[in-house]
Formats: C-alpha cells, sequence, structure tokens
C-alpha cells in the first residue's frame, strides 16, 4: 500500500497534480482512493468526478457519534472503517474520491471531534494490498500542525520559481520532522529547475521532476476537463514524475 500527500503553498499546482497521480496509479492497477483534504476542495475537478460527495465534516451527528464523549471530551480512535463506502464516490478509472472538509476550530493543537475523526481516518484507512491514497492537503503547514499527516509513505511538496515557495518547503521540512514524517521529496512546477533546485538540495529534499508550463493545461481548466484526459506535455511530465516516485517508495520499503 501507497500513501502519498501533496502540499506547498497555495496556487503551485498542488490539486491539479494529485489528481493527475491518482488518475495515473489507478490505469496501473491501484485501487485508488483520492482525499480532498484541502479546504478550497477542488480536487474533483482534477479527478474528472462531476458530483464529488459531501465533505465528512458536514455529518456532524456521525463525528459526534464517532469521535464525542459525555462531557465534551472525544476518543482518540474512533471507528472509520466505513467510512470510504458510506461517504465516497467512484469517479474516472475507478478511483474513490472523500472530500473531508474543513474544521472549524482550526490552528495548530486543535483537538476537537472533528479534527480527531479526521486524523484517526488518515491514520487507519486502508482498502487492500494494492491500494493507493493519495492526499490532496490544504496550502501551507496548519495540517502538519494537526498532525493529519502521520502514517503516510512520502510527502510531495509542489514548488515553483520564487523564495516564498521555497520557505514553505523548509518550513515543511522542520514541521514534518517533529512528527516522524522523514520522507520528502519535491516537484517543481510553472519553471525549470535551474534555481530551485539547489535550494531544494541545501534542504536535502531531492526533486522528482519538474513540469514545464503548458497551454493545454489552461484549455483543460477552461473547458471542466481532468488534465490527463487532455493529455499534453503537462501529463507527460507527470508519468515521469510517477514512475520517480514510485521508485522512491520502492527504495523506502526496502530499506525498512
Amino acid at each position: 500500500m501507497v500513501k502519498i500527500a501533496v502540499t506547498g503553498k497555495g496556487g503551485v499546482g498542488k490539486t491539479t497534480l494529485s489528481g493527475t497521480l491518482a488518475r495515473m496509479l489507478a490505469r496501473e492497477g491501484y485501487d485508488v482512493l483520492a482525499i480532498d483534504a484541502d479546504a478550497d476542495m477542488n480536487l474533483a475537478s482534477a479527478l474528472g468526478v462531476k458530483n464529488p460527495p459531501q465533505p465528512l465534516t458536514d455529518y456532524k451527528d456521525l463525528i459526534e457519534e464517532r469521535a464525542g464523549e459525555a462531557g465534551g471530551m472525544f476518543k482518540f480512535n474512533p471507528k472509520v472503517d466505513d467510512i470510504v463506502d458510506r461517504f465516497g464516490v467512484v469517479g474516472p478509472d475507478d478511483v474513490k474520491m472523500l472530500v473531508m472538509g474543513t474544521v472549524e476550530k482550526g490552528g495548530s493543537g486543535c483537538m476537537c471531534p472533528a479534527s480527531a475523526f479526521l486524523r484517526a481516518f488518515l491514520r487507519h484507512v486502508v482498502l487492500k494490498d494494492t491500494s493507493a491514497v493519495i492526499l490532496d492537503m490544504e496550502a501551507g503547514i496548519e495540517h502538519l500542525g494537526r498532525g493529519t499527516t502521520r502514517g503516510i509513505d512520502l510527502m510531495v511538496i509542489v514548488v515553483e520559481p520564487g523564495m516564498r515557495s521555497i520557505e514553505t518547503a523548509r518550513r515543511i521540512k522542520e514541521l514534518s520532522e517533529g512528527i516522524d514524517i522523514i520522507n520528502l521529496a519535491a516537484v517543481i512546477n510553472k519553471g525549470t529547475s535551474a534555481n530551485i533546485k539547489p535550494h531544494l538540495e541545501k534542504l536535502g529534499i531531492p526533486v522528482l521532476g519538474e513540469i514545464p508550463y503548458d497551454t493545454e493545461l489552461v484549455e483543460a481548466d477552461f473547458h471542466g476537463l481532468a488534465p490527463i484526459d487532455v493529455g499534453g506535455k503537462w501529463v507527460e511530465a507527470v508519468t515521469q514524475i510517477k514512475d520517480n516516485m514510485l521508485s522512491m517508495v520502492r527504495n523506502f520499503e526496502k530499506q525498512v
């Protein structure tokens, strides 16, 4: 089983990458679950899902039943093993999709029942041996403060030309180490790696590949189409990134 979290600062293309990776893995025979854990909730369009599911955080009674306790306390390990079948949808290439939704009491250290419920789900979600989970995380680093990415195999940081993106990558790396996420890699979008790669190398973050600007991707977005259904240079680049990503994860497994 492969668990991948995709993150980065806002606007770098992480949602588009997440959806495309999910579809590609499904075409390779993986049983894929794509989870929209971004507050903007745009993963459906990147997957080609026309009718996305209702966010899990909308099911307040369910969360209270599973994660709540008398007296305002909450359970650390609520029941989550039926969530995919009950609240997910199946999209193109048989990719299963779930939407997490937003936690009203956000911020580092949020310990409300909804946050506990989502963390438990992300920790324990298992489909089968040939499954892959792709998490499209919210922009920035707040999710690391809540610890929702514990238990993943690889965190992919999408960066673009500019020091703000590099700074976000640095902070993600620092916070990841604090919650035992040791495997990170970067994807460079919207530019070449010449000016960015040296900074990532200093941070000790390997680069899976770079994605060129592609007008066909823009056209796909205008027409509400998933990038993988349109093709082009962008999708070709992500195909190589997907191969590099799987090779990296397999090397991690050999080292365990």
